[in-house]
Order: C-alpha cells, then sequence, then structure tokens
C-alpha cells in the first residue's frame, strides 16, 4: 500500500465504505478516492460470491494493488464482510491455523465503531443547540414584535405607581364602542369618538387568593371629574368636569382618554385605579378566534334582527361576528335593558376566563401565539403596562386566582329618582356604599374570604346565639368617628330602613374611638346580635357585661373610626351579594 492508500485507510474506515452501484444494483467496496477516477469493478449481478481466499491465490489483488487501485467484489449482503442485512447476524470468517479468524489480504483491522447512542446524542445536542441559538433570536424578534403591537397612553397625573406584588390592585377594563375595523358599521355611533360603553372594575386581592369584577351601568349618572389628557403633539389639555352626567361620556367625549375615566371611578367608589386595559368591537372577535371560539349557553333560540345573532337553545360555541353579537345585543335576554346586557357579558367574558385557563389553550402553542398577537393588536393599555415584560407580570400575579374566587357583580343602583321616565340609573344610596366597602378593605365576595380571626377566636361565639326582632332593639347611639353627624344618619337609617324605632341620637362620644363598639348586659345578647346582623358588627366589636341590665335600659354604640356610613358594614359579607357569579359557574342567558 502506498502512502496516499495508507492515509485513505487511517481516515476512513473500510466498513463504511460499502456503496450501491446504481448501474449494477451491487455493492462495491471503495477504499481509495482514485478510484472515483476509474471505473469501478463489480461482480455481474447475479455472480456467485468468491469464498475465502488462501495466500497463493491473490494475483489479482496483487495487480490490482500495484495499479494503485484496490478493489474487491463485495461477498454476498450479510456473508463474510459483506453489508449487514437487516435483522441477520454477520457470519463470521472461517478460522485460519491459530484457530483466530483468517485474515483477508488486502483488507485493514476494523475499528471501533462508535455506538449509535452516542451519535445520536452528539447530532442531536448540536441540532438543539442550533434551534436553542435560532430560537432565541426569533424569541427576541418576535418579543420585539409584539411590544410593537400594543397601544399605549400615556395618563397624565395617574395617581397611581403602578401594581405591586405585596398590594392589592385595580384594573379598569374598558370596552368602547368606537367604530373601528372592518365590518363594524352596525354597531356605535357613526363618526363619534366612542364611549366608555362596557367598563368593569377588576379588584385584585393582596394575597391573589380571589378578584371582583364590578360592571358599571353606562347609563349611571355620576359626577365626571376635570381631567387632563395628552394630546397627539404633546400638549397637555385640560377638560372641565361635569357634575351629573351619564357615566359612559368620561370616554372620548370631549376629548377625554381613558385617564379620566379612571377618575371618574375613583370619584365614584373611592378606589385608586392602578391600571387600564381598553378594547374595542375588534378586540372581540379577534380574541375569541384566537383561543377557537368561546361557549355560551342559552335558555332559547336566539334570532336578532339589529345585531344578527343567531344561536340555537342550549350550548354553542361562537367567535368572531357572533361573540361580538352576543355581548352587543339588547334586545335578546332579559327585559333588554343595559344591566341585563351587564350579565350576559358577566356570562360570556366568565367563559372566556375558563377557556383562556384551560388546558386546551395553555398547552397549544398555536393558540397561545395567535392569543398574544390579537391581544397586542386589540388592546390599549396606560404605558405603566405598555410593554410585553410588564404585562408578563401582571399576567403571572392574575394566574394565581382561581376561577372559582373570581367574582362578577354589578354596581347596585336604583332608578333615578330625578327622572319620570325611567332613562338613567343612580347608585343605591346603601348597597353601593357596603360594595365600595368591601373593595377598598380587601374583603372578598367568594367563600374563600381573607382569614377570618374572628372565626378563631373565641370571642365570635357572641355572636351565635337568638335574636331579637328589630322593634325590640333600644340603643343609645354616640358618634365618636371624625365624620361629622354620623350618629343622626345611623340613627336615621336604622329606624326608616332597619325598623330599629327605639334608637336615640346621644351625639358626640366623650372622645374619639379608634373602633365602633357595642356595649350590652347579659339580657341583651339577643338585641346586639341582632343590631350586629343589621350593622355589619364583627365579633370583636362586642363589648358584654357581667350584670344584667334595667328591662328597658338600652345597649351603647359607640361609632369609631371604622365607621364609614350609615348602612355601610364594618365588615364585609361572606359571600357574593345577590345576583353576583362566579367565573367557574356556567350560567344559561335567558
Amino acid at each position: 500500500m502506498d502512502a496516499h492508500s495508507r492515509g485513505q485507510a487511517d481516515e476512513i474506515d473500510p466498513a463504511d465504505q460499502w456503496v450501491l452501484n446504481p448501474r449494477t444494483g451491487d455493492y462495491e467496496l471503495r477504499l481509495n478516492h482514485s478510484a472515483e477516477q476509474s471505473a469501478p469493478q463489480s461482480r455481474p449481478r447475479g455472480a456467485t460470491t468468491p469464498g475465502p481466499r488462501s495466500a497463493e491465490g491473490s494475483r489479482t489483488d496483487r495487480r490490482s494493488r500495484t495499479a494503485g487501485a484496490r478493489v474487491e467484489a463485495p461477498p454476498t449482503p450479510g456473508g463474510v464482510g459483506g453489508p449487514p442485512v437487516p435483522g441477520q447476524r454477520r457470519r463470521r470468517a472461517p478460522e485460519g491455523p491459530g484457530g483466530g479468524q483468517q485474515s483477508q489480504p488486502g483488507r485493514r483491522k476494523r475499528k471501533p465503531a462508535k455506538s449509535r447512542k452516542k451519535k445520536v446524542l452528539l447530532w442531536t445536542g448540536g441540532t438543539m443547540a442550533l434551534v436553542l441559538v435560532a430560537g432565541g433570536v426569533g424569541a427576541y424578534a418576535y418579543y420585539e414584535h409584539l411590544n410593537a403591537n400594543i397601544n399605549k397612553v400615556d395618563v397624565v397625573g395617574a395617581e397611581s405607581t403602578g401594581f405591586k406584588k405585596d398590594q392589592a390592585v385595580n384594573i379598569l377594563l374598558i370596552g368602547t364602542d368606537k367604530r373601528t375595523g372592518e365590518g363594524n358599521e352596525g354597531y356605535g355611533d357613526k363618526n363619534s369618538p366612542g364611549h366608555a360603553d362596557t367598563t368593569i372594575l377588576f379588584h385584585v386581592s393582596k394575597d391573589r387568593t380571589n378578584a371582583t369584577a364590578m360592571s358599571i351601568p353606562r347609563d349611571l349618572k355620576t359626577e365626571i371629574p376635570e381631567c387632563q389628557t395628552k394630546m397627539p403633539d404633546g400638549t397637555i389639555k385640560t377638560i372641565p368636569g361635569q357634575a351629573d352626567e351619564r357615566f359612559n361620556v368620561s370616554l372620548g367625549q370631549a376629548g377625554r382618554d381613558p385617564g379620566c375615566t379612571m377618575r371618574t371611578v375613583k370619584k365614584l367608589t373611592g378606589l385608586t385605579v392602578d391600571h387600564f386595559m381598553m378594547a374595542d368591537f375588534n378586540a372581540v372577535k379577534e380574541l375569541t378566534t384566537a383561543v377557537g371560539g368561546v361557549k355560551v349557553c342559552l335558555v332559547k333560540p336566539v334570532k336578532d334582527k339589529d345585531s344578527k345573532l343567531d344561536l340555537p337553545a342550549g350550548e354553542s360555541t361562537i367567535q368572531g361576528e357572533q361573540a361580538l353579537a352576543f355581548v352587543r345585543t339588547r334586545h335578546s335576554f332579559g327585559n333588554e335593558s343595559d344591566l341585563d346586557r351587564i350579565k350576559v357579558q358577566q356570562q360570556f367574558l366568565s367563559s372566556m376566563i375558563r377557556q383562556m385557563k384551560s388546558d386546551e389553550t395553555l398547552t397549544s402553542p398555536g393558540k397561545l401565539l395567535d392569543l398574544a398577537e390579537a391581544a397586542t393588536k386589540a388592546l390599549t393599555v396606560d404605558s405603566g403596562i405598555g410593554s410585553i415584560g410588564k404585562l408578563k407580570s401582571l399576567g403571572e400575579e392574575l394566574a394565581k386566582i382561581d376561577t372559582k374566587n373570581i367574582t362578577f357583580t354589578t354596581l347596585p343602583v336604583i332608578d333615578n329618582p330625578a327622572e319620570k321616565i325611567k332613562a338613567t340609573v343612580v347608585p343605591d344610596p346603601v348597597k353601593a356604599p357596603q360594595l365600595f366597602a368591601n373593595l377598598k378593605s380587601d374583603t372578598s365576595l367568594t367563600e374563600v374570604k381573607k382569614k377570618q380571626q374572628d372565626a378563631k377566636n373565641a370571642q365570635a361565639a357572641l355572636l351565635n346565639g337568638e335574636r331579637s326582632t328589630a322593634r325590640e332593639v333600644r340603643v343609645d347611639v354616640y358618634n365618636g368617628s371624625s365624620i361629622q353627624g354620623a350618629a343622626q344618619s345611623t340613627i336615621n337609617w336604622l329606624q326608616v330602613e332597619q325598623g330599629v324605632t327605639r334608637s336615640t341620637n346621644k351625639s358626640n362620644a366623650p372622645e374619639k374611638a379608634a373602633k365602633t363598639t357595642l356595649e350590652y348586659a347579659p339580657n341583651q345578647a339577643d338585641q346586639a346580635r341582632k343590631l350586629a346582623d343589621l350593622m355589619g358588627l364583627p365579633a370583636t366589636a362586642l363589648k358584654p357585661g357581667t350584670q344584667d341590665a334595667e328591662e328597658l335600659a338600652p345597649m351603647t354604640l359607640v361609632l369609631g373610626s371604622d365607621f364609614k356610613g350609615a348602612g355601610v358594614p364594618i365588615t364585609g359579607p361572606a359571600k357574593a351579594p345577590e345576583g353576583a357569579q362566579t367565573a367557574d359557574k356556567k350560567v344559561c342567558a335567558e
């Protein structure tokens, strides 16, 4: 073997050089690249395979080596030195004089082959490295693409520095009826800048165990405070407030941006709004399509000529135009009022939340990418959450909440007493402040509720037992709070609203009180429990004496700094108010 042949043999494993000659259909052993320049010698198809050769019968091999091109006719597949046949063992070569295998002239000793497993690992590792590097570049590019999708609004004079992981967070969800995009000509007002058509204050508890979604009716009469907005040229415009106006004009009208709606909610509820997310008609169509549709349930079939909603009774999966028609229709459900439409929208949103949190969505990369694309294109947010990173952080916090602990409710309202023809509503003077107090105190409306120390405290047993009637309750009320006239307003509420006619205003307490307390004698316990029920007093507010009182003696109620207003409970209810629904429940619209 010459130097060239030796170099090739050192670099190439002969066992890997069996190749198929396309002209003959036979295998050939090619050990030297010079064979590529000369016609390969092969045995004719069907020729008998040569047997083991002795050292004396190798003239042909010697001639081949002299010519510099060493070529052998391969044995039959599966034979000695031949390419293996799948599922068939390779035959051993005949033994030589020493008992070992007889060497074949012109064939070098085979190098130990790498295991197939190692080869696979090497190839897989290299491929994965390329995928990860390419994926990293692609992910970054897509990340920037999604960032570019997001529409942001700078809220002038924002009162919140943004959500924090150790604090409760309030997010205002706004659905505008502004006509944007194709196919929306049948909705909203033509050439209108839009209104706050659907508004939900989404309160997330500090411990992330629960959330309350409070819908605000668009026809609610309330005060819209003065606000400032940033114009396209960067200048700041001040928009005057309005004392008695529909809530929905807090957006769009007179140039108001979502920051004005945030301030209106603050004025109405006393709660600071941390962020807003605003969606238009297209958002409903695109988001529902991205998740593969949203399941809804109807008690009876609906065919609405105005919204074009056409659905059978029972369960349906809707997306796109039908999803938009479902949340926009006013003539298909209930008494065709905005309040009944709110109920349907809450049912729809509950179902959409379930769909987004379902395995069907979370385990589908395609759906998740579609959802990310649709959400970033369809939503407008404040600059405080105006990036993918910030939205991701917020999303991680919201994802901690179980759907059974997300409660949808509506701001309690009554018909506007100033109108003869009832077209608008106003906050319920008793129930609305109670709900606001629940949100301010971060009290859950679900069975989860915050840890109830009262239930663990032995004093909670004071609330167990018989109750008197409201008429039998005798109580003197002192004002130890900082609210002027608190004692009289409480007396009015007790006597007019609750039937506690034997209550007396004792004016101001000798000193300010940190907590509201109710002092009573053992024989007045039934009256104390009744009054605690009516006022939402916790067990810790009850201060029982040790001696019985005279028959007509009153109890003593001192209003403390935790008193927020007549009829507002000191502690919130343990269950959701009437008409509320949790996101895990499937409710059929009717």
